[in-house]
This record gives structure tokens, C-alpha cells and sequence, in this order.
């Protein structure tokens, strides 16, 4: 037999059917992916969704310590919030506290970065030293916080008494200016080291011959800085101001321990604002209408940070 019959007479290779591929390795692979997500979507149901339908519903009864039992309100705790002055104060507070909070931890933030991208003796210690606010209970730091910003025996008082900036103790936590002010600085302190991971992540893979070069052209640390390191820091830059704007709106804690929300409600920002409503005035209806409001204001971050997410997949 000819070497042309014989090719002509070999059996064609057998056809594998597309039911046969999706069937085979990638299905397994996506039935061991929902095996492994399903811990974590069951968390995530009774954590958060489970509440937050909860809350969605009790939005709309009427359900104080005056009611034994849910009422049915419709709409009227929402319509209640559009007269509540207070409640819009609150908004307005959350919105101050969010925007210095996030602005002061990313200049803070990246400041500290450049400063430990740089090549020094102990800068690894000073690397490790550098995240032990953000491993500290934020309780605690607000704690902390309290006796350096306290108006009898706080260190604030001393160091500026003794460089003589003042004359007298000053009560910075009996003030609306300063009551602010201690729980954005102690927000900044607590969320400085995140960011400073980040950025220096985003330093590390950056290319230093650019860098060179531009210093041999004659450019000062300024160009450096606005012209290779903030472009190339971009997405980072998204990044963690997405993730401060999330993670402000909802700090509830190092403001409660500190201020209590106080003095006369100037720091009484939205988390602060439920609480109050359910567990002090025990207005449970119109707390959870005040907390989906709430939640809405983190959806608008929190879907530009998973878009970021799915398109970096």
C-alpha cells in the first residue's frame, strides 16, 4: 500500500464536543470555586444582607419603645428625615469628616511612603514600627487619643504649654472645633499605615532608571514627584481613596470612644446618628430608615471599587 492510501485510510482524530470541554476541567474548577465561596457567601448573607433586609423593612414600620409592636409607616420615616434637622446635620458632619479624614491620610500617607522607599540604615524596623496603629484596636487608640487630647492631664496641654503656645490648659474635646479635630487626627493616625503599604507597594515597582534620568536632566524633586511618581501611582491613588472614602463612612467606634458624638452633636456622624436613634431613643423605625440612607451613600464608592476590581481581573 501506497504511503498516500495509507495516510488517505487513517482514521480522522475524533472530534472533542464543546459539552465534552465544559463538562470536563472547567467545570470541575468552577464547582471547586463555589465550594470555596460558599463559606464566605453564607457569612456574608447572615453578617450583612440578612440585617440589612432587616433593616430595610423596619424602614418602613413605625417601631418605637412606645409601640409594643411594629406599625406599619410606609414611607413616613423617610419623609420624618427630610424634617429632622438634626439627621441632615449628620450628613453634613459625615461628609466633613470623610473628605479631611481621606485628604489628610493620603498626603500623610504617601508622604511616609516616599520616605520609606528611600534607602537608609533601619529602615525595615522603621517599616514594621510604622503599621503598629493600624494593628492596634481602634478602641484603644481612641483611648489613647483621649489622654492626649484630654483639657487636665493631657500631653497636647503640656507640650504646647511648655513652647508656651498657650497660657492655659485649653478643653479640646469640649469644643465643637475640637472634638472634630481629635477624631479626624485619630483617623488619619489609625488608617496612615494602609495607605502607606500601598503606595509603597506601588513605589517599589516603579522604575528607578526613570527617576535617574530625570534627576541627570536636572529635574528637582517636585517634577520628580508630579511628573513620574503621581502618574505612575494612579491606580493606587484610586484605589485607596475609594477604599478611605468606604471605610470613613462607616468609622463608628474611635468617634464614639472619643467624643460619644459630642459635644452638642458635632461629631455625631451618620453611624453615630443610628446608634443613637436605636439604642439611646430606642426609634428603631426611623434608625433603620436613617441606616439605608446611609448605606446608600457607600454604594456609589463601593460599585467604582468592584468595577475596578472586575476590570483588573
Amino acid at each position: 500500500m501506497s504511503l498516500v492510501a495509507e495516510i488517505t485510510s487513517a482514521p480522522a482524530p475524533a472530534k472533542v464536543s464543546p459539552h465534552a470541554v465544559r463538562g470536563g476541567l472547567k467545570a470541575g474548577q468552577r464547582r471547586i470555586g463555589m465550594l470555596l465561596l460558599t463559606p464566605a457567601a453564607i457569612a456574608f448573607g447572615l453578617v450583612i444582607l440578612y440585617p440589612f433586609l432587616q433593616a430595610l423593612a423596619l424602614s418602613l414600620f413605625e417601631y418605637t419603645l412606645e409601640t409594643p409592636a411594629p406599625r406599619f409607616y410606609g414611607l413616613g420615616n423617610f419623609a420624618k428625615i427630610a424634617t429632622t434637622p438634626d439627621v441632615w446635620q449628620a450628613f453634613v458632619t459625615t461628609a466633613i469628616y470623610v473628605f479631611f479624614t481621606t485628604t489628610g491620610t493620603l498626603i500623610l500617607g504617601l508622604g511616609w511612603a516616599l520616605i520609606l522607599n528611600q534607602p537608609f540604615r533601619g529602615r525595615g524596623l522603621l517599616r514594621s514600627m510604622s503599621l503598629l496603629p493600624w494593628v492596634l484596636p481602634s478602641t484603644v487608640s481612641a483611648f489613647i487619643w483621649g489622654w492626649i487630647f484630654n483639657s487636665r492631664y493631657g500631653v497636647l496641654n503640656a507640650f504646647l504649654l511648655e513652647l508656651g503656645f498657650i497660657d492655659m490648659p485649653q478643653a479640646w474635646l469640649s469644643t465643637s472645633t475640637g472634638a472634630m479635630v481629635a477624631v479626624i487626627v485619630t483617623k488619619i493616625w489609625l488608617s496612615i499605615p494602609l495607605f502607606m503599604a500601598f503606595f509603597l507597594a506601588g513605589l517599589q515597582n516603579m522604575d528607578r532608571e526613570q527617576v535617574d534620568a530625570a534627576r541627570v536632566d536636572g529635574a528637582n524633586n517636585w517634577a520628580i514627584l508630579r511628573d513620574h511618581v503621581l502618574p505612575h501611582l494612579r491606580p493606587v491613588l484610586i484605589v485607596v481613596v475609594v477604599l478611605g472614602v468606604i471605610g470613613n463612612l462607616q468609622q463608628f467606634d474611635t468617634i464614639y470612644a472619643l467624643t460619644g458624638g459630642g459635644p452638642v452633636r458635632a461629631t455625631a456622624v451618620l453611624s453615630v446618628e443610628v446608634y443613637r436613634r436605636a439604642f439611646e431613643q430606642w426609634d428603631v423605625g426611623f434608625a433603620s430608615a436613617i441606616g439605608v440612607l446611609w448605606v446608600a451613600t457607600l454604594l456609589p464608592p463601593a460599585f467604582l471599587y468592584l468595577r475596578m476590581l472586575v476590570k483588573g481581573a
